[in-house]
C-alpha cells in the first residue's frame, strides 16, 4: 500500500513558476514508477509527466516538455514536478500517481498507475 500526498499548488501569473511535491508513504517507494497527471474542469485526465523508479527514465507530455522537469528523491519518498513558463492553460488539479514498474510501462496510460493523490490545485492566471 502506497499512501500519495501532492503539495505545492497555488495562484501563479503567466510566465510564473512552481514546484510541486508527492510525499509517497509505505514500502519500496523505490520499485514503483511515478507520474504526474492533471485535470481541468470538464476535461478528461491526463498525462503530464513520468519517471522510472531509478530516476534513469523521463516522459513528457509534448504541451509540457521543456517547460517541466519531473524528478525524484527515493531517499525522501518523494516526487517532484518543476513548472516553468506557465501558461493559463496549465491550471488544473495536477495528481501524482505511483505504480509497480515491471515490462513495458505505459507511462502515459492512466490504468498502469495502482495508486493516487488526492490532487493539488494549479491555476494560472494574471
Amino acid at each position: 500500500q502506497v499512501q500519495l500526498v501532492e503539495s505545492g499548488g497555488g495562484l501563479v501569473q503567466p510566465g510564473g513558476s512552481l514546484r510541486l511535491s508527492c510525499a509517497a508513504s509505505g514500502r519500496r517507494f523505490s520499485s514503483y514508477a511515478m507520474g504526474w497527471f492533471r485535470q481541468a474542469p470538464g476535461k478528461e485526465r491526463e498525462f503530464v509527466s513520468g519517471i522510472s523508479m531509478t530516476g534513469g527514465s523521463t516522459y513528457y507530455a509534448d504541451s509540457v516538455k521543456g517547460r517541466f522537469t519531473i524528478s525524484r528523491d527515493n531517499a525522501k519518498n518523494t516526487v517532484y514536478l518543476q513548472m516553468n513558463s506557465l501558461k493559463p492553460e496549465d491550471t488544473a488539479v495536477y495528481y501524482c500517481a505511483a505504480g509497480k514498474q515491471s515490462g513495458s510501462f505505459q507511462f502515459p496510460s492512466r490504468r498502469e498507475y495502482d495508486y493516487w493523490g488526492q490532487g493539488t490545485q494549479v491555476t494560472v492566471s494574471s
